[in-house]
Order: structure tokens, then C-alpha cells, then sequence
């Protein structure tokens, strides 16, 4: 039986052909057949030449997510084993998945060529979250698939609301396979972690931040260093490691406070760090010339390109309480999770913080995400993480 298919507008198929895994609606001259939501569709070129196929999603603005690049392979619990052992083997060809190191980003949707699908490896149980319908839809057989690949003794859902919601089906948070985990404990670069299973925020961790916080480390030797937005301290915990002279962790988060306070002890590197509940902003506006080192990773600011001047504005004004911070020869950690705010945006909002504030600052690193995050080189969108390391100098 034949499949329903896209057929492309002229002028729309050159992202495509290059390898961009997305169809967005604007593309789409022609919808042949009647595919339901979530069904596997054909996708076409305006002379009907094939390019791909992927899962329907009607009414979004990401209609189809491609797959698979030819007319033959069954997206069968077979492909689906075959493409989670491979995005299992880059993880231990990077060095990523190590004793040291057990918890880490083990699926990453586009990168992995499983586009809405994310799972992340916490020790021995797996959190997913299902991000179009057309995986969501398939949820039994991809359970099962990694099942077969990993042998997980737990896999928990985690699906964010809004992914959902766009997407147009129920999200869930929850176990698919095995008992509901009251923790999540992993190692990320030999510290030990163990998070409460209440503890929300994306997967429950932070993957894509590894090697900044390893460069934070190194960085750290008798400084003193805030940590804002801290979450459960991971940056905290490796200046601590790197032989701070104080570190203040700052997060609105009391539970997360509590869990970064308990992680801390466990691993012996709470001797001189403390720990304060408070709005970022406050704690920055209040820390003026104080630190040598300031970590600044606020929360994604700009969901979506529509919103994206407001957001710059926003970090505009988070760099400019940041760069006020620091002490003269000091170093500014200014991060941005937001996908439409590129690396050079981020740049001039960091010059215009830093001009609101008085002080020079000299970006001396560009930091991105991990290669457990991999970005396929057509997809641009993909390299949603960035961080600056900058000098912040008197004028």
C-alpha cells in the first residue's frame, strides 16, 4: 500500500537535499492521500522525486521530521535497535561513556538521526521524552527497542509539556519499564550524583555542560566564584574541585539548593561552598565587584525566533549584572541554551551589558555543547548551546 506524501514547493528543497532533517508547512505545496497524525509519509520533490520519510505531524510548524533518506527501510523494531546501538557506540568512541562517567545525553534526536526522540543515560535507568506524536505513537516499540539495545532495569518518561502540546497529544511523566525511581545516581567525570525523580527540569540534569564545567574547574584555583542559576550545583561542585577559595551557589530552586547542599557532602567538596535561595538577578545585583569568577547560565530566554529581540534584551541585562559582578581582571561565564540566539548574538549582548556596566569585556574562549549533543552539519538550529568565557576589565 502506498504511502501518503508531501510534495515540496519550488525554491524549498535545497535544505532538504543537503541534509536538513526538517519539512517545515510553509514548504508543502500538496498533501496526497490522507495521512493521520503521526502516520509515515513519503516526502517529494516538485517533479516527485523522492527525498525522504518521516512522521506527520498536521498543524505544526515542523510538519515532517525525516528519518530514513530511502524508499526501502522498515521503521520496524529493528531500525530502531540498529540506530539506538549506534548513537550508544559515538558515546563510547568520544570517550564519553566511561566508569567515570555514566550519565550522559545517549540520544539526541536530529544528531542521532531519531529526530523526536531524546533519552539520557542516568546510571542504569533511562529517561525519555517523546517530542513529536510520531514517536509518542510508537511508544511500545520503542520501549522495546531499548530494551534490546541497553537492558535497562528502568526507563522513565519525562516528555516536556510544551513538546507535547505542540505536538497535540498527552504528556507523561512517569515509568514505561520497571519501578518509578525515587533518585536518579549517576557519575559525570568521577562525582557522584544521585537527584530526586521530583526534580523536573528537563531530563532532571544538565548533559550538554560537561566540558564547560570541566574548563570551570580548571579555572577555579583560590578564586572566588558565584554560581548563579545553579540548579543542583554542578558548576559548584566543580570549582570546589578545583581548589576555590569560596564558592555561593545562587538558584530560586529550594529542593534543587537542597540536592546540590546533599552532592556536595557525598563527595567531600562542601568544605567552602554555600548556598543561597534567591531570584539570579538579586543575587547578582547584590554581588557587585565581589567575585573572581561568575558562572551566569540563565534558563533558555527565547523559545521560539519570534520572541528572540525580547530575549536579547534579557541577556543583555543578565550580562550587564554579571559583568557588575566580577572584580576587574575577573572571568564572566555567560551562557545561552536558547537555539535562536546564535553564538554572535550572544556576543554583542555580552558588549552591551558590558558597556551598560562600564567595563571592557574581552572574550577569551567559545564554549558549546558536548558531543553527546551532536548537530548534523545541515541543521544549523541544532547548536542551541553556547557559552563565552570573558575577561571583564575597568575601563
Amino acid at each position: 500500500m502506498a504511502l501518503p506524501l508531501v510534495r515540496l514547493a519550488p525554491g524549498h528543497v535545497q535544505p532538504l537535499f543537503h541534509g536538513h532533517p526538517w519539512v517545515f508547512a510553509q514548504a508543502i505545496a500538496k498533501v496526497e492521500g490522507s495521512p493521520a497524525p503521526g502516520d509515515e509519509i513519503r516526502v517529494v520533490d516538485p517533479r516527485g522525486n523522492f527525498l525522504g520519510r518521516g512522521y506527520w505531524t498536521p498543524g505544526s510548524a515542523l510538519a515532517v521530521r525525516i528519518l530514513v533518506r530511502d524508499e526501502t527501510t522498515p521503521l520496524d523494531l529493528p531500525f530502531f535497535v540498529k540506530r539506538l546501538q549506534a548513537a550508544a557506540a559515538l558515546r563510547r568512541d568520544l570517550g564519553i561513556a566511561t566508569p567515570e562517567n555514566t550519565g550522559y545525553r545517549l540520544v539526541h534526536a536530529e544528531g542521532d538521526d531519531l529526530p523526536g526522540l531524546v533519552v539520557d543515560h542516568f546510571g542504569g535507568a533511562l529517561v525519555v521524552q517523546f517530542l513529536t506524536r510520531g514517536m509518542k505513537i510508537r511508544e511500545p516499540m520503542l520501549v522495546a527497542a531499548l530494551r534490546e539495545a541497553f537492558g535497562a532495569s528502568t526507563i522513565f518518561e519525562r516528555t516536556p509539556k510544551e513538546s507535547a502540546r505542540l505536538e497535540s497529544f498527552e504528556p507523561k511523566t512517569g515509568p514505561l519499564w520497571g519501578d518509578a525511581p525515587k533518585e536518579f545516581a549517576f557519575r559525570e567525570r568521577g562525582i557522584e550524583f544521585r537527584i530526586p525523580a521530583e526534580i523536573g527540569q528537563k531530563t532532571g540534569y544538565y548533559f550538554d555542560q560537561r566540558g564547560l564545567r570541566a574548563r570551570v574547574e580548571s579555572l577555579s584555583a583560590g578564586k572566588q566564584v558565584l554560581d548563579c542559576y545553579s540548579f543542583v550545583g554542578s558548576f559548584s561542585l566543580a570549582a570546589a574541585r578545583g581548589g576555590a577559595a569560596s564558592v555561593h551557589a545562587v538558584d530560586a530552586s529550594a529542593i534543587a539548593l537542597e540536592t546540590a547542599a546533599e552532592i556536595a557532602r557525598a563527595n567531600k567538596l562542601d568544605r567552602n561552598v554555600s548556598y543561597e535561595c534567591i531570584d539570579a538577578k538579586e543575587a547578582l545585583t547584590a554581588s557587585r565587584g565581589k567575585y573572581d569568577l561568575a558562572v551566569v547560565d540563565p534558563p533558555r530566554l527565547s523559545p521560539t525566533r519570534a520572541n528572540r529581540d525580547q530575549a536579547l534584551a534579557a541577556y543583555a541585562r543578565v550580562a550587564e549584572l554579571g559583568a557588575r559582578a566580577v572584580k576587574p581582571g575577573g572571568l564572566l561565564v555567560f551562557c545561552s541554551c536558547s537555539a535562536a540566539v546564535d553564538v554572535n548574538a550572544l556576543t554583542r549582548a555580552l558588549a552591551q551589558g558590558a558597556t551598560r556596566a562600564n567595563v571592557r569585556a574581552t572574550v577569551l574562549e567559545r564554549h558549546f555543547q558536548g558531543g553527546d549533543h551532536p548537530v548534523p552539519a545541515a541543521m544549523p538550529e541544532g547548536l542551541y548551546l553556547k557559552a563565552l568565557i570573558a575577561r571583564i576589565d575597568a575601563k
